[in-house]
């Protein structure tokens, strides 16, 4: 880190500003337990020089102390931080780093191997990009590959590196990768994974992880970082997509009522015809506040377009009540509102889930009770077939039938990652039990949405004021 901290100390402006523009790619490691995933991360790091002296330090003490490595640094130790890990010399939590290079900024979520701490791997891939999953050359694909790839595939992660590990220990045999590259296809060919790589690496001793092993002639792909450093990620915002979960409504003074939050897919433009869900309601969006650089002085900047993951508030030509929870959307392309959703669940809690218990069900910034109806089918993801529960136990996975108390506007989770996503909380623990995935969204509550987009007449909404003043407790809505 010796040049970073040059870099720094003698212009920071200019090493924020050199950074601001380079794009962000996410990945984990995941695979079987003893594959070397924390080894791998640790040895990315140490030789693209990305580690301060203090932590360089702290883990060549800790090297000497436990000993698993002989005289060499541990590498694992860069990244294991909890002490039990680093006694039993496993992952037991997510543990994220930060590095960049010349081209690309990447964050790391190092995952477990361990079966027991599923829940935890599962957490590190709802937000990666590319998963790099280690199979050990010695031992080929195991039931945590399997398992792992699958949670991968499911969770919509595109592109997978199979990263073939311990190399040196079967004297880079081209035939021994060969071999588990042809079994590695097959599976994803199974799973449906649209991308896949494969790198012959030896973590421990740094082949072909930042720089080219001269000890695999026969292999005439990029090494790993490399391969990460050009990998193409970028998607075109669509701006049919827009979607805008309303997170705070920001009101500072009497004329002032804007509606804040991160943009989910999409780009939206002043003008922009919008529709807010689940109300139904209408209006144009007046301004876009806050999209570009925000100084001292001009604490309002406005723009003409915005798109995701823009951080951005939005003003609208009418008074429409918007509150958090609430969904922004194009008029012209109207998510499924539905409280009755089908879903893919993953139980990450010792307490068994019941159907018919109330849950609250976080999505994007929306909270609502709800429960599950129906179990599906259970997944018994090292052999993928499927099975017949009436409950789900720790780290489950399971297609099932959720029921809201009130509708939402939801994708699907192969549409958009972050609107078709939602997670499980107990409500009496506040504890995260369960994370999940929308497949479907069934119709039973869409035409609520096109119900309340009507246009009535002056005479109906009479009738409708009538009602209302004369029989409140028929409790008639607004129209």
């Amino acid at each position: 880190m010796a040049k970073e901290n040059s870099k720094i100390a003698l212009d920071i402006e200019g090493y924020l500003k050199e950074h601001e523009n380079k794009d962000m790619l996410r990945f984990l490691t995941c695979g079987s337990v003893d594959d070397g995933k924390s080894t791998l991360i640790g040895r990315m790091l140490y030789d693209s020089k990305m580690i301060f002296d203090d932590q360089l330090s702290a883990a060549e003490g800790e090297s000497r102390k436990y000993g698993t490595t002989g005289e060499k640094l541990d590498m694992a130790l860069l990244v294991d931080g909890l002490q039990s890990e680093r006694e039993q010399g496993i992952t037991i939590d997510v543990a994220y780093r930060f590095f960049a290079t010349e081209k690309r900024k990447f964050i790391i979520a190092d995952t477990p191997g361990h079966e027991q701490y599923t829940r935890n791997m599962v957490t590190g891939a709802s937000t990666a990009d590319v998963a790099i999953i280690l199979i050990d050359a010695r031992k080929g694909i195991l039931t945590q590959t399997r398992r792992h790839s699958f949670i991968v595939n499911l969770l919509g992660i595109e592109h997978v590196i199979v990263a073939i590990n311990k190399m040196d220990l079967v004297d880079f045999s081209e035939e021994v990768f060969d071999k588990i590259s042809g079994a590695y296809g097959a599976l994803a060919d199974e799973l449906g994974i649209k991308n896949t790589y494969y790198i012959p690496v030896s973590a421990l001793e740094g082949d072909n992880v930042v720089d080219r092993s001269k000890r695999s002639p026969w292999f005439s792909g990029q090494p790993l970082l490399g391969l990460l450093d050009s990998m193409d990620i970028s998607k075109e915002p669509k701006e049919e997509d827009f979607r805008f979960p309303v997170q705070y409504v920001n009101r500072p003074n009497l004329d002032f009522r804007g509606f804040c939050g991160t943009i989910a897919a999409g780009l939206v433009r002043t003008g922009d015809e919008i529709t807010v869900l689940p109300s139904g309601k209408t209006t144009k969006v007046k301004n876009i506040v806050n999209a570009g650089d925000i100084t001292e002085k001009n604490r309002e900047t406005m723009t003409e377009y915005a798109y995701a993951p823009m951080a951005v508030t939005i003003t609208t030509e009418d008074e429409v009540d918007i509150s958090r929870g609430d969904m922004i959307v194009h008029t012209k392309n109207l998510p499924r509102v539905s409280n009755s959703l089908k879903v893919m669940l993953v139980w990450m809690d010792e307490t068994p889930m019941e159907p018919g218990k109330t849950y609250d069900i976080k999505r994007a910034t929306s909270v609502v009770p709800g429960f599950i109806e129906h179990i599906n089918y259970k997944v018994d993801i090292n052999t993928y077939e499927r099975e017949q529960v009436h409950r789900l136990g720790l780290n489950d996975i399971a297609s099932c039938k959720m029921v809201l108390t009130q509708p939402i506007a939801a994708d699907a989770y192969e549409t958009n990652r972050l609107t078709g996503s939602f997670i499980v909380v107990d409500r009496i623990s506040n504890d995260t039990v369960g994370a999940g995935m929308i497949v479907g969204v069934s119709r039973r509550e869409e035409d609520v949405v096109k119900l309340s987009a009507k246009e009535y007449t002056d005479a109906e909404r009479a009738l409708n004021l009538y009602v209302r003043e004369n029989f409140p407790e028929w409790e008639c809505k607004v129209i």
